[in-house]
């Protein structure tokens, strides 16, 4: 891969264990640490907390983690410049918390984390799953999901530094492009 170039945005965009996360993580302790790791997901069954474990024991000490299934924007507001960068991860599942949960705010709290995106005093590091490439969902909800995170992917990128796809453990540059354009 291109080597990846300095930033204070990147968004990591792929499917299933694609090796975003991986990647992001290796992107976010090219810092100087402390770095923080603000987790969307839940543990709402056994395999699932197993989970959320080894993955808070494969960071380590260096990283402080923060769980905020909703409430990312504040949460990157809260973080201000005291760490050397913040991984965020993922942004679908924090955008299904928001669809289950908090269905009448969407709209205003995308707004909310771009802006706090935008103001976070160091380097920032989204993940999220791309869903656009299946079929059109069957359902209203899923309908909805897909589209909201497809305007959330564009709005991220638009703003981002770096973008990266990555697909069966390879990163993919997207931005900047090879010919310089967006």
């Amino acid at each position: 891969m291109t080597p990846i170039p300095p930033f204070r945005l990147a968004l990591i965009l792929g499917g299933a264990r694609s090796g975003k996360s991986r990647l992001a993580q290796e992107l976010a302790e090219g810092f100087p640490p402390p770095w923080l790791y603000v987790a969307t997901g839940e543990a709402r069954d056994a395999e699932m907390a197993a989970r959320i474990a080894r993955h808070r024991e494969a960071r380590g000490p260096q990283w402080e983690t923060w769980e905020v299934p909703l409430e990312v924007p504040h949460a990157l507001a809260r973080a201000g410049k005291a760490f050397g960068a913040v991984l965020v991860d993922c942004l679908t599942l924090w955008l299904s918390n928001l669809l289950t949960q908090k269905e009448d705010r969407v709209a205003g709290t995308l707004e909310e984390l771009a802006a706090a995106v935008q103001a976070l005093g160091c380097p920032t590091i989204l993940v999220s799953n791309e869903v656009g490439w299946g079929i059109v969902p069957d359902n209203p909800l899923a309908r909805r999901f897909r589209d909201l995170a497809g305007r959330l992917h564009q709005r991220l990128a638009a703003a981002a530094d770096v973008v990266i796809l990555t697909v069966a453990g390879l990163p993919l540059l997207l931005k900047p492009s090879i010919q310089g354009r967006p």
